[in-house]
């Protein structure tokens, strides 16, 4: 199965076997050597990548048989994960991940991991049967060239696009008037309606392209990430509905290390009986408030970029404009 001729001689894969914050110290250069060496502007952090590592064993992803590690003799030289999800559009999508530190790219151990990652779903489809059509999943920034070569080689075919957008300035920012009805309260800190901001948001994306997971092994990362802050987040209320929100963080290392201060809209949604009345412009242009408030300069977000609901013009209107592209990718398991 793997490409024994490529890959180099003392090359081992074996799962994590140490503490999370050990094993997350030597993950996170190689993910980052792979962001300089494509010109992508993002930094993963250590703290990131050991909460992720603790997530605690669900049935979507456990960090315990779902992650790889290549070493070449005791270098740990890449990595890989996969996790599943049922999608939106009727499939059970198994998503492979991973990075190879660029001085050990095009040696054939990318390829080898994610071939590991095939097999592996595969004995996870075996064990865990669907009657849905089963497909692997993965995903690349267009600039990540060796990775675009590697899955379309290995018989991955694009599937969509998606588009980080930025805006250069917090300036201007035009507020328009809540909806008749609703009204913008602080979330709070109560873990209870964390969790119903989090069901809410799964419930909006089900109208959406691919798929989410909230189950209580993810409210448990997303809580516990080293971004999460709801004092940056604008929830709008109807009563005690959640209608819509916008999920701000600030991303303090990452902002140190490129010199600037960019604020995220993590995720932006309206659920289904509270749309086509105004309601998203409203809270995007209170999320760029509140990033501007909070010492913020410019702001970003990922978007879908057929997203059904019409939120490329939303953002495009708010003063967004695509700053680079992905492509999804997936490749039928019966194939």
């Amino acid at each position: 199965m793997a490409n024994a001729k490529a890959a180099p001689l003392g090359l081992h894969l074996s799962h994590p076997d140490a503490k999370p914050a050990v094993t997350a110290g030597l993950m996170a250069p190689i993910a980052n050597a792979c962001n300089v060496a494509d010109g992508i502007d993002e930094l993963t952090t250590a703290e990131e990548l050991a909460n992720w590592l603790a997530k605690a064993g669900g049935p979507h992803f456990d960090p315990v048989g779902d992650v790889q590690l290549a070493r070449v003799g005791h270098e740990l030289v890449g990595y890989a994960w996969t996790d599943w999800v049922d999608t939106t559009d009727g499939l059970r999508e198994y998503r492979l991940g991973g990075h190879v530190h660029p001085e050990f790219q095009r040696r054939g151990i990318g390829t080898r991991l994610l071939r590991w990652g095939e097999e592996h779903s595969r004995q996870h489809l075996a064990s865990h049967p669907s009657e849905l059509p089963a497909v692997f999943g993965s995903w690349a920034s267009e600039r990540r060239i060796a990775k675009l070569v590697m899955l379309e080689k290995e018989g991955y075919a694009p599937a969509r696009w998606f588009f980080e957008m930025l805006r250069p300035n917090l300036d201007d920012i035009d507020l328009p008037p809540m909806p008749v009805g609703l009204e913008v309260r602080p979330l709070g800190g109560d873990p209870v309606v964390w969790r119903q901001l989090l069901t809410a948001d799964a419930e909006a994306f089900q109208d959406h392209w691919g798929g989410f997971v909230a189950d209580d092994a993810e409210f448990a990362e997303w809580t516990h990430s080293p971004s999460f802050e709801p004092s940056l987040f604008v929830v709008a209320w109807d009563g005690d509905e959640i209608a819509g929100a916008v999920e701000n963080s600030i991303p303090k290392a990452e902002n140190v290390q490129f010199a600037r201060a960019r604020g995220w809209l993590d995720s932006v949604f309206v659920r289904r009986s509270w749309r086509r009345r105004g309601l998203g412009a409203a809270l995007v242009a209170r999320a760029l408030g509140v990033l501007r408030d909070a010492g913020m300069t410019e702001a970003m977000l990922g978007v879908d970029s057929d997203n059904p609901t019409g939120a490329l013009g939303l953002y495009e209107r708010a003063g967004f404009t695509v700053h680079a592209r992905s492509k999804a990718f997936r490749k039928s398991m019966s194939s």
